[in-house]
């Protein structure tokens, strides 16, 4: 009897810490980014529509993946993008997060609206559904085209001026809003408030 009650205790300790665990991330939470000169845009994460992915941008912002980094794509009246440690578009944090999105099999309600935030991923092969991994967009005007076939996860809340001020200001170089490396807008931390 000793003994089960001992493994009942282990048990429900376990399932305890995965409970609170998986839970870390659903619910609303908020996050700061503090872009270099411009100063901060606060941000509400929708963690019980897209729980992987904002479990996944949480830890990169708390692990300060994306420190320094840089906003490497605005596209005037589409989105700015950034969180690419190479800063041209093709890099990532080494992880990939499946896509919440309804083409990919996840109700996913919030629509592309200016200020929202979402997952960039690749396109054109096999698996780009699940290949976002640490790059973002922010939405500088409608597209509801784009609802159903990337992981919007949040929502701007605070400091779109300063958003608008660094697209004012960006000068950009080729095709698809790329910004030359040493006019990226430095994303100074991206702060998890809750």
């Amino acid at each position: 009897m000793k003994r089960f009650l001992k493994l009942s205790a282990l048990f429900l300790c376990l399932a305890l810490t995965l409970t609170l665990f998986s839970g870390c991330s659903a619910g609303i939470h908020h996050v700061e980014i503090v872009i270099e000169n411009y100063g901060s845009v606060f941000v509400e994460l929708d963690g019980k529509t897209a729980p992987k992915t904002v479990r996944n941008f949480i830890k990169l912002a708390e692990d300060g993946f994306y420190d320094g980094l840089t906003f490497h794509r605005i596209e005037y009246g589409f989105v700015i993008q950034g969180g690419c440690p190479k800063g041209d578009g093709t890099g990532g944090s080494g992880q990939s997060v499946k896509g919440e999105f309804a083409a990919n099999g996840h109700r996913n309600p919030i629509s592309h609206r200016r200020g929202v935030i979402s997952m960039a991923r690749g396109s054109g092969f096999e698996g780009e559904y699940d290949s976002a991994s640490s790059q973002f967009f922010i939405m500088l005007e409608d597209n509801t085209q784009l609802n159903g076939l990337y992981a919007s996860f949040g929502q701007v809340t605070e400091g779109m001026e300063i958003i608008d001020q660094v697209v004012a200001d960006a000068t950009l170089k080729g095709y698809y809003g790329a910004v030359a490396p040493e006019d990226q807008p430095v994303i100074t931390t991206i702060r998890v408030l809750d």
